[in-house]
């Protein structure tokens, strides 16, 4: 089975900063599903904010088993009707991928229920990621750790919910720690969130990354049928009850009147 994915990514600091633009001239979302598609297994495409709908139709949305988002600059600028769409698609079970900057965007905070703020310096210092959970599956294939020479520094306290794994923590050379790899469930949707990729370093590029990036796609595929009317709570009546029911005491609402709102 080849897993669809799709790379969304704002494409603003690329298109309005000549360093990001060299670094990445197919964008950063280019970068990534290049680095997918060459891993087999896995058929990636891409994704905008300046597409209609942000590429991100209910249509395509409907044949995306996991999405990975990237964003930054431009986490306002981001429709809410599209995140709430997004949101939908990973509680009936669609895989997300969160990547660096994306721990400010509406849809992460939307799925955490919390700020999900952290402190950050920009100093393109040295960050050592290490893995806690080495018999994961997002980790498969890496050593204890892996360095990345120039990065953008995130630190604890991270305001999100308790992860139900902590698969790396990062150290970076100012001395700080981050928990940098954190696996959550949303309704039937797995959900993974990956600190590194500033725009302004060639993190994209690099092995150790790419690799976990293919390991996180093949663990966030959930390949069960999507869950339908995800968002549906129907009211049971007293005659489709599995056992035998009478009513007692009052009810609130007529028949024929809508109850749950």
């Amino acid at each position: 089975m080849t897993i669809r994915a799709v790379v969304w990514n704002e494409n603003v600091h690329e298109t309005h900063n000549a360093v990001v633009g060299k670094l990445y001239p197919d964008g950063i979302h280019g970068a990534i599903a290049a680095a997918l598609n060459a891993g087999g297994g896995i058929t990636a495409t891409t994704a905008t904010l300046q597409e209609p709908d942000h590429g991100l139709t209910a249509a395509r949305l409907a044949e995306t088993d996991v999405l990975l988002w990237w964003g930054h600059a431009a986490h306002g600028d981001v429709d809410d009707a599209v995140v709430e769409r997004v949101a939908e698609a990973v509680w009936s079970g669609m895989g997300l991928i969160l990547l660096h900057s994306a721990h400010f965007s509406k849809i992460f905070k939307r799925l955490m229920g919390t700020p999900c703020n952290l402190t950050w310096r920009e100093a393109g210092e040295r960050e050592r990621v290490w893995v806690t959970a080495r018999n994961h599956p997002i980790a498969a294939g890496l050593g204890d750790f892996f360095e990345l020479e120039n990065e953008e520094m995130y630190g604890e306290p991270f305001g999100v919910p308790e992860p139900l794994e902590t698969v790396f923590i990062s150290w970076f050379q100012g001395g700080e720690v981050f928990r940098s790899g954190l696996t959550y469930r949303r309704g039937a949707g797995n959900v993974f969130y990956f600190r590194p990729g500033h725009e302004t370093y060639p993190t994209y590029f690099d092995a150790n990354v790419t690799r976990v990036l293919r390991n996180a796609v093949k663990w966030a595929h959930n390949p069960a049928a999507r869950v339908q009317d995800v968002t549906a709570a129907p009211n049971v009546p007293i005659e489709s009850a599995l056992e035998p029911l009478e009513q007692r005491g009052q009810k609130l609402h007529a028949a024929g009147e809508e109850g749950f709102r």
